[in-house]
């Protein structure tokens, strides 16, 4: 468990990073996606292709983000529901990578959920971090759009990143303690519309792991941090649904 108290949709209105409630817990694969969830604003195209990135879909159309942590396991956010299939290891949502079924989900906790594939991936998953303290430098990634204004463009198609930091959790509003972290963001940068469920990791290239899964902000994109499901506090109950060998941390 990190350590806390060293120096995510009103909180936050309860809104996902994206300005709008979690109406997307019960989808399923016959259910149209609504809008992306939230996005990277103020980040740049991906510097690599990340092998465990991966896009939730239905009919080809990007919905949310997710990370491979094992092969045949997806870790995404509750409220981007089911989907029909996922695209995985790719810059591109609609092309390269591999395409893999969905077979079912299951809710681990809090906006944190995990996609059983109905096939084993072949791409390299991400093992899960044990901690994310408190400034620590992260990474996020996704499709979301990349301007902060509600509607105001579609998902990308190139995979963008941003850089940043895991900060106290005072400073997000609606924050729920040891479940979640709070990642550093505003002044036009950040995670908002589009992203819901995609990575926060840590480490660098060939040595990632997984810290967070994006899950909201405010009502305004990258004007300030964002809230994220912190996957080193579930990572036993991870570890023990889906065997524990492929996401052991290095």
């Amino acid at each position: 468990m990190r350590k806390r108290r060293v120096l995510t949709a009103v909180p936050l209105a309860v809104l996902t990073l994206i300005g709008t409630s979690v109406a997307n817990a019960n989808a399923n694969a016959d259910t149209p996606p609504a809008p992306p969830k939230t996005n990277i604003v103020g980040g740049v195209p991906a510097t690599e292709t990340y092998t465990f990135m991966a896009s939730l879909q239905n009919g080809g159309r990007h919905s949310c983000g997710g990370s491979l942590v094992a092969p045949q396991w997806v870790i995404t956010a509750t409220h981007c529901g089911q989907p029909a299939t996922v695209r995985i290891g790719t810059k591109t949502y609609n092309a390269g990578g591999e395409v893999v079924q969905v077979a079912s989900r299951q809710v681990i906790g809090g906006d944190l959920a995990i996609l059983r594939l109905a096939s084993p991936a072949t791409s390299k998953p991400i093992p899960i971090a044990q901690t994310a303290p408190v400034g620590s430098a992260t990474r996020l990634i996704g499709w979301g759009q990349t301007c902060p204004t509600r509607g105001c463009g579609g998902a990308p198609i190139n995979l963008q990143q941003l850089d940043t930091t895991i900060v106290a959790d005072s400073r997000c509003s609606g924050i729920t303690g040891a479940t979640e972290i709070c990642t550093d963001g505003g002044n036009g940068k950040g995670a908002c519309y589009g992203d819901s469920g995609g990575p926060a990791v840590t480490g660098g290239p060939g040595a990632w792991e997984l810290v967070g899964a994006t899950s909201r902000g405010g009502q305004t994109c990258a004007q300030g941090p964002a809230i994220y499901s912190d996957t080193a506090a579930y990572r036993s109950q991870i570890l023990q649904i889906i065997g524990g060998a492929a996401s052991a941390t290095r």
